[in-house]
């Protein structure tokens, strides 16, 4: 029983939270600085959440040429700037990230 009511107030709370951003989504305009300052958000928290796992793949810095991740990653940042297309990008640096896994081994 302890589960069911677990799970029915994750269910209430997470609905909540989505629900009011809906409601409120047209209705709130925020001051030009914020809604500029807020264009920088997505690739902030992406980059803080690659940069670790590109760097650090064993939980130790590696800046190393044996650092797949990173060397990956470069490749990927490179064809970024060259195509702009993001599919490209992602397609590419993960072809280039698992022949560089297969080399390895």
């Amino acid at each position: 029983m302890n589960e069911v009511l677990l799970i029915l107030g994750m269910f209430i709370i997470t609905f909540s939270i989505r629900f009011i951003m809906f409601a409120f989504a047209g209705k709130i305009s925020f001051p030009g600085w914020l809604a500029k300052s807020l264009k920088f958000v997505p690739p902030a928290v992406l980059t803080a959440i690659i940069i670790p796992a590109v760097v650090m793949p064993n939980g130790v810095i590696d800046m190393s040429l044996t650092n797949n991740y990173l060397i990956a990653a470069l490749f990927a940042f490179v064809i970024a700037l060259i195509t702009k297309n993001l599919l490209k990008t992602i397609g590419l640096g993960m072809t280039f990230f698992l022949i560089l896994q297969y080399l390895s081994f």
